[in-house]
This record gives C-alpha cells, structure tokens and sequence, in this order.
C-alpha cells in the first residue's frame, strides 16, 4: 500500500442556523449553563472533526442503503465499498487458531477540527449573551398536563463561519476507474466526500436539527493535491484542482477539469 498523494479540501462553515453541539455537564463551571456547547480551553466554540465526520458517514450510509432495520451501523470488509474505505471501518478481532491476516484499517479521509472565524461574529459582538454565543430560551411542555419547564439552551449564531479542512488520502490503485473528459483519472473517495458535504447542507449539524438548529453551508471550497514527492522532494509543489460555494459547484468543475 504506497501512498500516491493526498487532497486537501478546505472550506468556510457558514451557520444558517443556530449551532448546538453540547459538552459534558461535568465541565460547566458553578453558576454557568445547563445545556453548554463544546469549546477550546480559550472558551472560543468550535465543531469537532468527530461530529463532522459521524454526520457525514451516517448521512452516506442511509444515501447508499446500507443501514438495516435495526439501525446497526455499517462496516464491511469489502475492499471496493466506498463508505469503510474513506471512513474507515470496525476491526474485527482475530478468532483463535486461524492463519488469515486481520484485515488493515485503512481510513482515507482525516477531519479537522473546525476553528471558529471570529471575524464572522463582529457585528453581533454586543447583541449575544456571552462572548461567542448566545442563549436560546425554550420551553419543554408535559403534553397530559400542559405544565412548561424552562430550557435554555446555547448555540452559537447563525451567520458565524468555521474553517475546515479535510484531507484525502490517495493509495495506489484509487484512481485507477473512470476518467474525465480531459483524460484524468477520478477519484471515487474524493466525490464520496463531496456527496456526504450536500447531504449534510440539507441535513443539520448537532442536536435540535429538527427543531431548526444545526442548518449550515459549505462555501470557499478550495482543493488542492499534493503527491508524494511533496513530502519527500526540495520543491513543494501543489497543484490547485478546482474551487468554488458549493460542493455541487466543486463536483461539476472536476468533472470538466
């Protein structure tokens, strides 16, 4: 398994909506929040590439038919299955007094943390209750007695940017199928990711999606590939692919690329 390159995709997180990815109750300090959602030790909000990552899988495995009626979560040994190889996939533990290899995880894809762009949030520096985010109040009503039990919440709002960054990796022999109109070949991982990116458009980031949170929009995407050799030559060459403010944009101009 010899690693060709890798892809870098970088790409703003534009809020549409309010952003609620909660943190354990074990770290909200005396007097604080209920319902906190998850920060940098410097108290500036972030998504964790975990949360980004999981949404897109799951979101990929209902889009491909690959979650059974009980809801178990796919992994296959399959070598051709798009979702485990980019994803990666369980490793199932070896039985006793067999001679057949374990299976090697190879997981293309590395999600980031996404950083918060404090420029986004200027303007509403003197609107929000704490410093980054602000505080929804909601209201949880008993439907046999009607009786309403106050539940603030926060979230970060909308209209706030985050800057993410996926990579890519390339092993020999992904991209060795179909080829585009110029002649290059495709890279199957790569438009995997950038199908699960418009999901999760029409989809919603951390909980009370469907309450209205967690809407968001890929814009500023960028990718670039590095071979190899950029690790290992004097030269750092890289080589920009395509660019654009949407995935679905991104996709159509690969295509032509």
């Amino acid at each position: 398994m010899k690693l060709v390159g890798k892809y870098i995709l970088t790409a703003d997180i534009e809020l549409v909506t309010g952003l609620h990815i909660g943190t354990s109750k074990e770290e909200v300090e005396v007097g604080g929040l209920d319902n906190p959602v998850v920060k940098d030790p410097f108290g500036n909000p972030y998504i964790p590439g975990s949360s980004l990552k999981g949404k897109m899988r799951m979101l990929m495995e209902f889009h491909e038919g690959l979650v059974d009626s009980s809801g178990k979560v796919h992994s296959c040994q399959k070598k051709d299955c798009k979702i485990c190889g980019l994803f990666g996939r369980a490793i199932e533990k070896k039985e006793e007094n067999t001679q057949s290899p374990p299976i090697f995880n190879r997981t293309r894809l590395i999600v980031r943390d996404a950083k918060l762009d404090k420029d986004s949030l200027k303007d509403l520096e003197n609107l929000l209750e704490t410093r980054w985010t602000e505080i929804k109040y909601e209201n949880s009503i008993n439907r046999i007695t009607s009786a309403a039990l106050p539940r603030p919440q926060e979230r970060v709002p909308a209209g706030a940017r985050f800057k993410a960054e996926f990579v890519v990796n390339i092993f020999e022999g992904d991209e060795g199928g179909d080829k585009n109109e110029d002649g290059d070949k495709k890279n199957p991982y790569l438009d995997c990711l950038l199908t699960a990116m418009e999901l999760l458009e029409d989809d919603y980031l951390g909980g009370s999606g469907t309450r209205g949170y967690g809407k968001i929009k890929f814009k500023n995407i960028t990718i670039k590939r590095r071979d190899a050799s950029y690790y290992s030559g004097d030269e750092k060459v890289e080589e920009v692919r395509v660019y654009g403010d949407s995935p679905k944009e991104v996709r159509n101009k690969l295509k032509q690329s």
